[in-house]
């Protein structure tokens, strides 16, 4: 094997490109300066630089009819850093970021339902009996 192959994380030679031309990728900038590239699908683990080499979930990008394509660029790229698919400790720590938030995630969105809940000014459904002793109540009356 020579230099400039390398062996992917699934045992065969090489890596691809990101594809730009697929209709998972996207790229967009904001108005801070921040660009951002990915998979839609989050199956590009070392993106903005590689997808992986089978991807089965890779689809030609159809005509782009009504965009408007600013400067950004479809193949204006970062340079690759040099221990990318070497380092798995950054891997991991991508990985362990993703689960603490998606622990976190059903926790914030209970908490936000229950504010939305708090905030609509409806009261609360009585329950059979309670709706039965308020009945009675009215009878009295």
């Amino acid at each position: 094997m020579s230099d400039s192959e390398t062996v992917a994380l699934d045992g065969k030679l090489g890596f691809m490109p990101m594809r730009t031309n697929c209709h998972q990728y996207e790229s967009r900038s904001y108005p801070n300066g921040d660009t951002v590239r990915k998979c839609n699908l989050d199956l590009a683990p070392e993106a903005p630089w590689r997808c992986p080499d089978d991807c089965a979930s890779y689809q030609p990008r159809q005509l782009d009819a009504g965009w408007i394509h600013g400067s950004l660029g479809l193949n204006d790229f970062a340079e690759e850093p040099a221990s990318l698919g070497d380092d798995d400790s950054i891997a991991a720590l991508l990985d362990a970021a993703e689960e603490i938030v998606n622990d976190a995630g059903p926790s914030i969105v209970a908490e936000f339902e229950a504010e939305q809940g708090k905030k609509t000014g409806r009261l609360p459904r009585l329950s059979k009996r309670a709706r039965a002793k308020k009945r009675k109540k009215k009878k009295k009356r």
